[in-house]
């Protein structure tokens, strides 16, 4: 499946050569030229990477950044026609993870969403609240307190930590973590979350992944 990114922002021109560059570069995009409605449509459609432009005429950019970041650990690119320290500086602290100076150069934007991408999908560590994973040495810890899992159960909450709060049904977590559709009758996804979950409840965490009757699992975003 392509990788999702959503883009808020009100210049129609720069939305329509965004949406079109980053098309062709192979990603699924999504436009939307209001802060509100962009907030609403990350909240709903879980994207890979957030582009958003900072002067927006309802919530800026920072504000939606900061919003996000109360529950969500999304690269977020910012566009702004300001270059100055201050702004720089108030982009990262709201939770930016870098930031773009209007006018841009197209390849410079396709450069910089192709880090942030590889950053989420290869390196450092994802943290959800309290529930840390770490892809690379394949470790978790709730809280500070590692919880140790097989690997089957490390690739069944890392596949559902890409996408906090999107449900999961149990054929597609098949897919996925077992690269095949299992029997029928198999209960061996719903084995192996009861087994994350008694580990994790081990270590303090409790309601970390919640069952959604007869579609599947979501780990609380």
């Amino acid at each position: 499946m392509p990788q999702r990114i959503v883009i808020v922002e009100d210049d129609l021109d720069i939305a329509r050569l965004l949406t079109l560059e980053l098309s062709e570069a192979g990603y699924e995009v999504h436009a939307f030229d209001g802060g509100v409605r962009g907030l609403t449509a990350i909240r709903e459609l879980q994207p890979d990477l957030i582009v958003l432009d900072l002067g927006l005429p309802d919530l800026s950019g920072a504000e939606i950044a900061r919003r996000v970041r109360r529950h969500d650990v999304t690269p977020i690119l910012i566009l702004t026609a300001r270059d100055d320290v201050a702004t720089k500086v108030e982009l990262l602290n709201a939770g930016a993870d870098d930031y773009l100076v209007k006018p841009f150069h197209v390849e410079e934007l396709l450069a910089r969403v192709g880090v942030q991408l590889r950053k989420q999908h290869v390196g450092a560590p994802k943290e959800i609240g309290d529930l840390t994973i770490d892809p690379v040495r394949r470790q978790v810890w709730w809280a500070g307190t590692e919880v140790r899992l097989s690997p089957r159960e490390f690739a069944l909450l890392a596949f559902m930590a890409a996408q906090p709060g999107r449900v999961y049904g149990r054929a597609e977590i098949e897919r996925n973590v077992w690269g095949e559709d299992l029997p029928p009758a198999s209960n061996v996804v719903d084995v192996h979350v009861a087994n994350i979950r008694g580990k994790l409840r081990d270590a303090g965490g409790f309601g970390v992944i919640r069952t959604v009757r007869g579609v599947g699992y979501a780990l609380k975003g």
